[in-house]
Parts: C-alpha cells; structure tokens; sequence
C-alpha cells in the first residue's frame, strides 16, 4: 500500500511540473519539456515544483539538486545541495546557466552536469 501512495504521491508531483513546463512560451515549452526528459533519463531523480519551477531531487522530501524556468531565456541551474564543480582558475563554481535552443552538444553538456549534480 505505501509504495502505490508514494507512487500516486510521485506520479501528481510530476504533473504539477509538467503543468509549469506546458504553461512556458511557445518558444521555450518544446527545451523545458526536453530539459524535463533529459534530467529524468540522466539520473533517478523525483520531479516537483520548487518555489514554482520543475525541481528535481533524489527523494522525495530531499533538496532540490537541480532546476529549470523560464525569463528572458531559459535558466537551468544547481542549487548548493548539488555537487558543484569548483573552478581550477578561480574561486567560483558554475551553478546558472542560459539558454534559448537546444543541441545534441548542449543536451550532452546538460546530461553530464545532471550526472555530476547528483554524485555526492
């Protein structure tokens, strides 16, 4: 019984994430439904919404690791619960990132970021 409920509980936060994706632009609905699949397929990670975007997490209740929305562009981002990549040339680490297409490099570079966000 717990796992059909947590199923159910799974399967309505997705679509609540799905809900925000299809409200996006046309522009930018077709790169957060693929952002979407592309989080989903690279790691095993639970969907939500976060303070109103897709967030995704590796449980549940655990932090969000990784997010998305729409601006001016698209931003896809880490949080600091992620496993950030600290910089060899300075004190910074990458955790924000713009974007208006999508390509087979940039999905590849998403994919690898996802993976590494998740790894700790």
């Amino acid at each position: 019984m717990q796992d059909t409920e947590n199923n159910t509980k799974n399967n309505s936060a997705e679509s609540e994430v799905l809900a925000k994706i299809a409200k996006f632009s046309d522009q930018f609905r077709p790169i957060g439904e693929r952002l979407h699949t592309l989080i989903m397929n690279a790691a095993p990670l639970v969907p939500r919404t976060w303070y109103g975007m897709p967030g995704y997490a590796k449980t549940k209740d655990g932090p969000v690791l990784v997010f998305f929305r729409e601006d001016k562009y698209v931003s896809f981002g880490l949080t600091e619960n992620a496993a950030l990549i600290h910089s060899e040339t300075s004190k910074l680490m990458n955790s924000a990132w713009y974007l208006t297409s999508l390509d087979a490099a940039t999905e590849s570079v998403i994919t690898d970021i996802v993976r590494r966000a998740v790894s700790e």
